[in-house]
């Protein structure tokens, strides 16, 4: 019978070390013996959670040996996905070669999401242990600057989420800039968040994957290697069947928005809790490829993601996508979070929620006067904190939730 044992989870210190040396035991014991097979690890944040995926997983057997579940950030409950260490090696080993070699880690991320997994798998293939950074809650600028204070004199590297990097630039540390890298992502970045970390002198990349690819697969718009995109485009019957490029953007793609498709070693087996008709992945061209929830397009030789194709909104018979507003939105400084409301007129009312209690409507309406009208938010919202996944990532369902409280509540500003 299949039974994975606890992983582990969370940001501490104790789960990082106990991660670290299973991990590095693993990859030593592949170096004597390439076909050993890790004993399969269920990563969760607690053990109620652990029980919890335990009861999910449908397999009696699988050739998994790590399982961490999806944010479920869209529909609050996420996938188990089963991942080989192959896989997760192919990610960690492409991720330091784009970075230029081995480097120190600084943890932040819970080690049950693949985020956070990776940071410690690529601190074992570095022989590097990492630096833990578990703050009780939110940013702790001083416990920060004292984990980076903590890193050994060499190359240095660090993986956050957007909302833990606005934080730590909206605290004033310029502890950020002492990485070769700091590679953002879980979530959009939105421009103006980038830039101000640029001219602070954080050396951002920004990341694009998941649990389904062992982690980001593509950094800066660009493919790491070993690893294809390809854009569908609505209408097509299928991806297309010719066999694309070993590595890289596939075909001569058309400069049109569609489903975004990823392909190479660092995709997972599948979902462990779902039967083969609900698995998110095709063959074509000879290739085993996943078809991602999300929207994108091949510009100058670079993917740009534009959002996820079941968060697009329908307003005034438009679609909207929440990303491209919160981006006009991120020039006005704060965080923000687009959702749809229900309404009589409109279908969904696009609705902004935002961090920054000073600005009010108007003012998100004249940062999003280049979009289309459907796209200019007609409601606005205060909140103290963005709802959040246990990963870091936006939960927008939640939000969403909250948002038609308070509208109920007549707390919103309304256009």
């Amino acid at each position: 019978m299949f039974a994975p044992s606890w992983g582990g989870g969370g940001t501490g210190a104790e789960a990082v070390a106990a991660l670290y040396t299973h991990l590095s035991a693993q990859l030593r014991a592949r170096e004597s013996h390439p076909r050993h097979r890790a004993p399969t690890l269920l990563m969760a944040p607690d053990a109620p959670a652990y029980a919890d995926a335990l009861t999910r997983l449908r397999e009696a057997d699988s050739d998994a040996e790590v399982i961490i579940a999806t944010s479920g950030s869209t529909d609050g409950r996420g996938h188990l996905v089963g991942l080989t260490l192959d896989a997760l090696v192919a990610s960690a080993s492409a991720t330091l070669a784009r970075l230029g070699g081995p480097c120190q880690w600084v943890t932040s991320l819970p080690i049950h999401g693949v985020a956070g997994f990776q940071v410690v798998l690529r601190s074992a293939l570095a022989v590097l242990p990492p630096v833990v950074y578990a703050p009780a809650s939110g940013f702790d600028a001083a416990l920060f600057e004292a984990a980076v204070d903590a890193l050994t004199p060499g190359r240095a590297a660090l993986s956050l989420v957007p909302t833990q990097l606005h934080a730590a630039l909206a605290a004033g540390t310029e502890a950020l800039s002492r990485f070769d890298a700091v590679l953002v992502g879980g979530a959009a970045l939105p421009p103006d968040l980038a830039a101000r970390a640029r001219a602070a002198g954080v050396r951002v990349v920004r990341t694009y994957g998941s649990t389904e690819t062992a982690g980001g697969c593509v950094y800066d718009g660009v493919p790491l290697d070993g690893v294809s995109v390809r854009i569908h485009v609505d209408g097509d019957a299928a991806p297309p069947a010719k066999a694309p490029p070993e590595a890289g953007f596939a075909g001569a793609e058309p400069a049109q928005v569609g489903r975004v498709l990823l392909a190479g070693p660092t995709l997972a087996l599948g979902y462990l809790d779902a039967p083969a008709d609900a698995q998110p992945f095709v063959w074509q061209g000879g290739r085993r490829w996943l078809v991602t929830p999300d929207l994108g397009i091949l510009r100058e030789g670079r993917l740009e993601v534009s959002g996820r194709a079941d968060d697009v909104l329908l307003s005034g018979g438009t679609n909207v996508s929440p990303l491209v507003v919160e981006a006009a939105l991120s020039t006005l400084g704060g965080e923000w979070l687009v959702v749809g409301l229900p309404d009589p007129h409109w279908g969904q009312r696009v609705t902004a929620l935002t961090t920054d209690p000073d600005v009010h409507l108007d003012a998100a309406r004249a940062a999003t006067a280049s979009l289309r009208p459907a796209e200019r938010p007609r409601a606005l919202l205060h909140l103290d904190a963005l709802p959040l996944r246990p990963t870091g990532k936006p939960d927008r369902r939640a939000a969403a939730a909250l948002a038609q409280r308070l509208a109920e509540e007549g707390r919103a500003e309304t256009r």
